[in-house]
């Protein structure tokens, strides 16, 4: 991997594990002394490694700027005679090595903790997410604007005002008392499913695909089953989610990187296992009561990785999205549930239903009307894949709807 694309690959995975550490040592109200180290460790990486080459280790070689950047700062300031002194010899504490713990275990440990401390009651829940977005995932201000559909400046004031109730409030970074941690969970979903969400459909860049943003995502689901009070049916439907979506990664992008679509994948690409896996994490779901969108979404999801032939496949699809749209209503699983009729039953039944959503300002609007119109009406077809186009925001968007109208409609002009 060349140092343009190594840097921010580790910004991704690192920064947010570093983050974790240094303000569970320095404590809440020092975040943005913790940020600032992290940043200047990146900042030295990058002028560093276009010098001299990129080290053999390159975790390790963060982990040991930020340490010295982190030991530095705590002989240097007063944190250092108010929260590790007390804990050294007195006698010996200018000498006293100070140890930082960046361990896989602690980092594991404290991530985790972080999770519940930046969602506090304290701030608002789109606070929380954004919040969690940024500094357990590595996302930048404009990424999570995009994420949440509003601009830079109100994600940078809502981030800035929550770090600082975080602070006033000298939020310990723990885990909270189990009676706490329910309220708290459905925050952290969410936070993880919009990381995977922003990995797999990717928005803010051109890209379709981000398989590290997907992994990570998995990884702190992950990290939720292994801890007791964590371990909910909610959580275990999320990672059934991810796994079933996840199976199809190599099947939806072709040898030249351009998107596939989902009845032209080759389902010889589809991954065995983590269907495997994501069947078990569904069983896993079940054992409560409660049914949550993501137990809906996995099993969406699951219909999704079984053949074109299987017995009710899309009837039992169209029965779950009518489940989600009551539990939780949203543009692009009404969308869904669109296609899902017209696979059902008809397209022209899907046609009416998809009419009466008027999402005008959605090219997967047009594109899905396109579809449903491609055999019955040729030019609505067309004018709707040229709506779509005029509305795409990425250029992968924008090819895959030109390479339908040239698969379809071979030697139309677009108007």
């Amino acid at each position: 991997m060349q140092e343009n694309e190594l840097i921010p690959h580790l910004f991704r995975t690192e920064y947010r594990k570093i983050i974790a550490v240094l303000t569970k040592l320095f404590g809440m109200e020092y975040l943005h002394a913790a940020e600032d180290i992290v940043s200047d460790t990146f900042l030295q990486a990058a002028e560093t490694w276009g010098l001299k080459g990129i080290p053999q280790n390159p975790t390790a070689w963060l982990y040991s700027v930020s340490k010295n950047k982190a030991i530095d700062f705590l002989r240097h300031s007063k944190l250092f005679n108010a929260k590790v002194a007390p804990a050294l010899k007195y006698a010996q504490a200018a000498m006293h090595p100070i140890e930082i713990d960046l361990s896989n275990e602690n980092i594991r440990d404290t991530q985790l903790q972080m999770m519940f401390a930046i969602c506090h009651p304290a701030i608002s829940p789109v606070a929380q997410i954004g919040l969690s977005l940024n500094l357990l995932c590595g996302f930048g201000v404009e990424e999570i604007a995009d994420a949440f559909l509003t601009n830079k400046e109100t994600i940078y004031k809502r981030l800035k005002r929550a770090k600082e109730k975080l602070r006033a409030g000298k939020v310990k970074i723990e885990m909270p008392p189990p009676a706490e941690i329910d309220s708290r969970l459905d925050t952290v979903l969410t936070t993880l499913y919009l990381l995977f969400s922003e990995g797999y459909y990717s928005t803010s860049q051109n890209t379709t695909l981000r398989k590290d943003f997907c992994l990570e995502a998995m990884r702190l689901n992950l990290m939720l089953l292994e801890y007791q009070h964590t371990n909910t049916p909610a959580a275990n439907a999320l990672l059934s989610l991810m796994c079933f979506h996840s199976s199809r990664f190599d099947a939806r992008i072709d040898k030249n990187g351009e998107i596939v679509l989902y009845e032209e994948q080759d389902e010889k690409l589809w991954n065995k296992e983590l269907i495997a896996k994501g069947e078990y994490y569904l069983n896993q779901a079940s054992r409560g009561k409660q049914v949550t969108k993501y137990h809906l979404e996995a099993a969406i999801a699951y219909w999704h990785t079984q053949k074109e032939d299987s017995v009710n496949k899309w009837e039992n699809i169209l029965q779950l999205y009518n489940r989600l749209l009551q539990l939780e209503y949203s543009p692009i699983a009404a969308l869904n549930r669109t296609y899902a009729l017209s696979k059902a039953n008809s397209k022209q039944e899907a046609i009416i239903e998809a009419e009466k959503l008027q999402l005008k300002h959605s090219h997967l609007y047009y594109s899905l009307l396109a579809h449903l119109y491609m055999d019955s009406n040729k030019a609505k077809s067309i004018e709707n894949l040229e709506h779509a186009l005029r509305l795409a925001k990425t250029e992968q968007d924008r090819r895959v709807i030109t390479q339908s109208i040239a698969k379809h409609f071979p030697g139309t002009s677009l108007h």
